[in-house]
C-alpha cells in the first residue's frame, strides 16, 4: 500500500478502541486496497513460556472457508505412497532429488509431508527447513501414512501455527475478498482452536491480546471477552 492509502487506512481506524470482529472485518474491507488480493492474519500475544515444553503452542487446523491461497505441497515418499500423493495432488513427490534441490537453496513449496520411514533421511533438512516453518511434524499431521488425508488438507485450507520465543502466533485467516460471514467463520475457528489449547500450568490470562490485520493494512485490535465467547460457543 503506498504511504498516501496507508495514511488514509490510519485516518479510518481508532488505535485505542477494541474492535468486535464483524465491525473489524468491516473496516478492512472498506480501507484502501492494495493492487492484489491481500491476506488477512490473526496476531495473538499469548500468556505462555514458550521455554516450557508443555506451554510450546503447536499445531494445525483446517478452515471452514479455506485460505484462498493454493498450497504447493512436496511429499517425501517412495513406492506405493509416492503413487499415493500424486493421485491426491502433490505438486512434488520424491525423496532423494528433493533433499539435495532443498540443500541447494530450493524453496518453492508451501508444505512438507513425509512418511515415518523417511524422517531419518530428511532429518538433516532440519536446519533450514525449521526456521521456515516447514519441517514435517506429527503434531500438525505432516508425518503421516495417510498421505491422501495429508496433502488434501493442505490444499484444502489447513494452516498451521507455533508460538514464536516472544509468545506470539500469527496464523492467516484468509483473503480480503472473501465474504464478510466466511471471514469471521474461519477466524472464529482459529479462536477456538487457541483457547483449547491453553496449558493446564497457564495461570491468569491466557490471551492477552488479538489483532487482525491485511497484508498491506493496519492492524486493529479486538475485543478479547467478546470475541472469546463467541468462540466458546
Amino acid at each position: 500500500m503506498s504511504s498516501k492509502r496507508y495514511r488514509k487506512a490510519l485516518e479510518m481506524i481508532d488505535k485505542t478502541k477494541r474492535y468486535e470482529l464483524e465491525e473489524a472485518i468491516q473496516v478492512l474491507q472498506s480501507i484502501p486496497k492494495a493492487k492484489f488480493d491481500e491476506t488477512i492474519e490473526i496476531h495473538m500475544n499469548l500468556g505462555v513460556d514458550p521455554r516450557k515444553a508443555d506451554q510450546q503452542i503447536r499445531n494445525s487446523l483446517v478452515l471452514p472457508n479455506g485460505t484462498g491461497k493454493v498450497s504447493r505441497v512436496l511429499v517425501f515418499a517412495e513406492g506405493e505412497k509416492a503413487e499415493e500423493a500424486k493421485a491426491a495432488g502433490a505438486d512434488y513427490v520424491g525423496v532423494s532429488e528433493f533433499v539435495e534441490k532443498i540443500q541447494s537453496g530450493w524453496f518453492e513449496f508451501d508444505v512438507v509431508i513425509t512418511t515415518p520411514n523417511l524422517m531419518g533421511k530428511i532429518g538433516r533438512l532440519g536446519r533450514v527447513l525449521g526456521p521456515r516453518n516447514l519441517m514435517p511434524n506429527p503434531k500438525v499431521g505432516t508425518v503421516t501414512m495417510d498421505i491422501t488425508k495429508a496433502v488434501s488438507e493442505a490444499k484444502g485450507g489447513k494452516v498451521t501455527y507455533r508460538v514464536d520465543k516472544f509468545s506470539n502466533l500469527h496464523i492467516m485467516a484468509g483473503k480480503l475478498s472473501f465474504e464478510a460471514s466466511k471471514l469471521k467463520e474461519n477466524i472464529i475457528t482459529i479462536i477456538a482452536a487457541i483457547l483449547r489449547e491453553r496449558p493446564a500450568t497457564v495461570k491468569g490470562v491466557f490471551i492477552k491480546s488479538i489483532a487482525v490485520t491485511s497484508t498491506m493494512g493496519p492492524g486493529l485490535k479486538l475485543d478479547i471477552n467478546a470475541v472469546s465467547l463467541e468462540a466458546k460457543k
